[in-house]
């Protein structure tokens, strides 16, 4: 199993790996295209859990990551402490942070996976697109 977290931005994430001791290894960084996306998603194992901080992009992200991850959390930004009050933050310490709580079952969620703000995201062949779903 590995605890991986995600710190997405429009263009790329950068990825993290936390082990079971607490040590955390930067994976490095991926483009947020449909493609680089679906090759990160097939790479991961049955039972890797995958963990990101809610953005514009975050919950068609997160979609993707679920067909083939044991586990996909994404956290309200303003509830990850850890990040939020970080002297040094970087994209590597915050990608590190979020792979870290998620490996001691410390994150809060979000509390909706597929709606945030009256606006839902979605996953579509030609990529990311998101759309006005009302109220609720």
């Amino acid at each position: 199993m590995r605890w991986l977290g995600l710190d997405v931005h429009r263009d790329f994430a950068e990825i993290a790996e936390a082990s079971p001791g607490g040590v955390v290894r930067r994976l490095g960084r991926i483009r947020t295209t449909p493609t680089e996306l679906r090759a990160f998603a097939e790479s991961l194992g049955a039972e890797d859990q995958v963990a990101m901080e809610a953005t514009i992009n975050t919950f068609a992200i997160a979609r993707l990551l679920e067909e083939h991850a044991s586990r996909v959390v994404v956290s309200n930004p303003l509830r990850t402490r850890a990040i939020a009050d970080a002297k040094i933050k970087t994209d590597k310490v915050d990608a590190g942070v979020l792979a870290q709580l998620l490996a001691a079952d410390y994150l809060p969620p979000s509390g909706s996976r597929t709606k945030i703000h009256g606006c839902s995201a979605a996953w579509s062949p030609a990529g990311l697109t998101s759309s006005a779903s009302g109220r609720g």
